[in-house]
């Protein structure tokens, strides 16, 4: 399924066996083993040059988590799978490699391709969707954009990693046929159509086997079955166990220098615990990506002629502004009419949330908020703005107004290097993380050293995330010299979660004052990983939530529009935790109503990576979903609300309440957390279960109207002409669904089989097509253990969403 080998391949396969020939057991070992967080050794003896993988998916940080090394930000994952557009996410990854070359980075760790079990899912922001499909369609291109750009990558995380609740233990119990119809299937798709030259096997356990150890869906399914040649490499920290993982087929233990691999596994193969061809297979598979990527002498790596170059701030706010979704639209509140005034209301309006908590953060070297944007795009004296309410009920790392510096610093005082610390966090993961100059042998303190100017008088508070000794200093005062304590067993929750407050200083608007957070580094000798990491946080005053509605209503009575900003936080969205519900945070809720009631032309913007609850959503005169829309986020929102652009996404996922939701379990019990739900996931359970949700599958407006003239199918190819029945030119995504003309409990009543986005004038035709897959007809048959065709008669069902289907015809097979 992975292809067959060019003469190029086979060229770089004669360049690595020579390169395996001429190591011996141990550098063989060590190559399996990271040096440090992000990288391989060298090997200098065979023209090896040292291998580097950085986070994505929405950005390369590269070794180091700075802000002095800034990374273009894309909009959320979510957001891309919006686009329903393959070709814009290859344009992403094209961008990704580039900005990989600039940063000096050969793989890049990701698209995460999970899906989208349960809307409680803590990470679902940084997959595509709940439909297979749509997953793998999105990730080929993504994949295929990347190593255009002869940057590798590394498909994640390979299997099941579907929720973030004792990831590291818990034992995901699911049929073979879930298995393979909805969870690899993404997987599969992006083997065969973009032979990725990397997998990244999970930290969760799948029917009793560690994804590092699983022999099963390792060497028979991925590298069996679907013949994938690439790398395979651990989620970092993942592996647990030299012998399994080497028999299990992972290739590469991260991070270093630490791992079950290097000198164990090399005494492993001497006491005769695992024979030296395993070991072979595993470094043929390595070297083999640096042959790829071009860092083995001798090969010729894959792209010798580079793509051309992307503008990363235009690309970003293209993205975005295919991906909003209106999924409301009542009169034509939108695009705002021409002169009109606007009344911008929401914290989020003013301080963007523009990606995800956790591993996929990126530092952009400019964020556009959406006050920055409409302010722009705005006639002056057009756009008032209130806070209305805000969703950070907590304290939240330091952003606004902040200028510091990270100091290093040796026992006896002695500065050893410095970084920027714009937002007071300090993420140095492994020794190529530190600040030049800077050793973790060396390294006894760590101090966030600078100055504060408040935007607002009042108590302020400050606060510390993270574990350990601390001491905070604010205005000449010490307000907390202490111990704060690890709070969970997982580092990233201790670190993600909820900074804990101790000070309150009443500060002057306009009045910088000096601000001093002081750690004591303990790192373990031990340590698998050494790392550094913790976060000054920080808390405006806080005013009476209903002064300040009060104030967004006011100002929404002296608008022709009033335009509502509510937003999650990270403490919401982020690795590391699932959610307990989907309800916005603060009162958000309480601001809509009022603002609602106050300017019936009320529109919505919500800005969460993932579904949130939306009571108020048949109130208001429009709702657009704009995701966590990338560091250009506000400029792709004023020129949608504006009408420069229409809105182009579609719901990737369904939209709505809790108490609704098919598949709500994500917490383990006993360390085990059963599918029960087998392939009912996503709309195929909302359809099951005669659920209606806020927003189906596939859901979303534009700016103008489509009228569904025609479908035709030979079996293979559906071709729909559709006709633009609105005054404006617009895109529209047509959605082919198959569904078997007679009903099967044991079958989703109807599934994503293709779609295509058609762009035409006022009156004009555009004629979609699509090409149906041999699997939209096939299902897995466990008694056989392969893949069963089911003959019959299918309904081809042709539409602008899941429960929107426009045009049916009918063929049989």
């Amino acid at each position: 399924m992975a292809g067959t080998r060019t003469p190029a391949d086979e060229a770089r396969e004669t360049a690595v066996e020579a390169a395996l020939a001429r190591l011996d057991l141990d550098a063989k070992a060590a190559l399996l083993s990271g040096q440090d967080m992000w990288t391989l050794p060298a090997l200098p003896q065979i023209g090896l040059r040292s291998l580097v993988m950085s986070d994505g998916p929405i950005g390369v940080r590269g070794v180091r988590w700075t802000a002095d090394d800034p990374s273009v930000a894309l909009p959320s994952p979510t957001a891309l799978a919006a686009t329903w557009d393959p070709e814009l996410a290859r344009c992403a990854g094209t961008l990704l490699a580039q900005e990989s070359r600039r940063k000096g980075v050969h793989v890049l760790l990701a698209p995460t391709v999970n899906l989208h079990r349960s809307p409680l899912g803590g990470r679902h922001f940084e997959a595509y969707s709940e439909d297979p499909y749509l997953t793998g369609v999105i990730g080929t291109g993504y994949v295929q954009g990347v190593q255009s750009g002869g940057v590798g990558t590394t498909v994640k995380h390979f299997v099941a990693n579907d929720a973030e609740t004792d990831r590291f233990t818990v034992n995901n119990v699911v049929s073979e046929r879930a298995l393979r119809e909805l969870y690899l299937a993404p997987f599969e798709a992006i083997v065969e159509n973009a032979r990725p030259w990397g997998i990244m096997t999970a930290y969760n356990t799948v029917n009793g086997t560690t994804m590092t150890e699983h022999h099963y869906l390792v060497n028979e399914v991925l590298r069996g079955e679907w013949r994938f040649d690439g790398f395979n490499v651990s989620d970092w920290l993942a592996a647990r166990s030299t012998v399994a993982a080497i028999e299990g087929g992972l290739d590469v233990a991260m991070p270093g220098p630490r791992t079950v691999y290097g000198p164990a596994l090399a005494r492993a193969v001497r006491d005769g615990k695992v024979t030296e061809d395993k070991v072979d297979a595993a470094v043929r598979n390595v070297l083999r990506l640096a042959a790829r990527v071009g860092i083995l002498e001798g090969a010729e790596p894959v792209v010798t002629e580079l793509p051309d170059t992307v503008d990363g701030a235009a690309l970003a706010r293209e993205i975005a502004r295919r991906s909003f979704v209106l999924v409301r639209n009542e009169n034509n509140a939108l695009p705002l009419k021409p002169n009109g005034t606007v009344a911008l209301i929401g914290a989020a309006a003013r301080d963007a949330r523009v990606l995800g908590g956790g591993s996929a953060t990126v530092f952009p070297a400019r964020i556009v908020s959406p006050l920055d944007g409409l302010t722009a795009a705005l006639p002056d004296g057009a756009l008032t703005y209130a806070v209305g309410a805000d969703p950070n009920t907590e304290l939240s790392v330091f952003d606004n107004g902040f200028e510091l510096r990270a100091v290093c610093r040796d026992a006896d005082g002695n500065a050893l290097g410095s970084d920027s610390a714009p937002g007071g966090q300090i993420k140095w993961m492994g020794t190529t993380g530190l600040p030049d100059g800077v050793t973790h042998d060396r390294l006894h303190t760590v101090e966030l050293t600078g100055t504060f100017t408040p935007r607002e008088s009042g108590p302020h508070t400050f606060g510390i995330q993270g574990f350990g000794p601390f001491r905070l200093t604010v205005d000449g005062t010490t307000h907390y010299d202490d111990i704060q304590r690890a709070s969970d067993d997982d580092p990233f929750i201790t670190f993600f979660g909820a900074p804990v407050p101790h000070a309150q200083v009443e500060l002057t608007a306009g009045e910088p004052v000096d601000i001093s957070l002081t750690h004591i580094v303990e790192v373990p000798d031990d340590t698998a990983m050494p790392a550094v990491m913790f976060a000054a946080a920080h808390q405006d005053p806080r005013r009476d939530p209903d002064d300040l509605i009060a104030e967004a209503v006011a100002a929404a009575r002296n608008a022709d529009t009033a335009v509502v900003m509510v937003a999650t936080t990270e403490r919401v969205e982020s690795e590391g935790y699932d959610r307990t519900h989907l309800t916005l945070p603060g009162r958000q809720d309480d601001l809509v109503r009022a603002v609602a009631a106050a300017n019936p032309n009320t529109v919505v913007v919500v800005n969460s990576g993932s579904p949130v609850e939306l009571p108020w959503r048949d109130d208001v005169a429009a709702v657009l979903l704009s995701w966590f829309p990338g560091q250009e986020g506000g400029a792709a929102l004023a020129d949608v609300l504006t009408g420069a652009e229409e809105p182009g996404g579609r719901l990737p996922t369904t939209w709505g309440s809790l108490s609704d939701a098919p598949v709500t379990r994500v917490v383990p019990a006993d360390g085990e957390l059963p599918y029960t739900e087998d392939v009912f996931i996503g709309y195929r359970a909302w359809e099951r279960d005669g659920r209606t949700p806020a927003y189906p599958f596939g859901h979303g407006l534009g700016y103008t109207d489509w009228t569904y003239d025609s479908v035709e199918t030979d079996g293979t190819t559906v071709k729909v002409r559709v006709r633009n029945s609105g005054t404006r030119a617009g895109r529209e995504t047509v959605q082919v669904y198959l569904a078997p003309a007679a009903p099967d409990p044991e079958r989703p009543a109807r599934r994503l089989a293709g779609f295509a986005g058609v762009e035409a004038g006022p009156g004009e035709i555009a004629e979609a097509v699509v090409e149906l897959p041999c699997r939209a007809f096939e299902i897995w048959d466990e008694k056989t253990n392969s893949w069963s065709f089911v003959k019959g008669s299918y309904e081809i069902q042709a539409g602008r969403s899941i429960s929107d289907r426009r045009i049916t015809t009918t063929i049989n097979v």
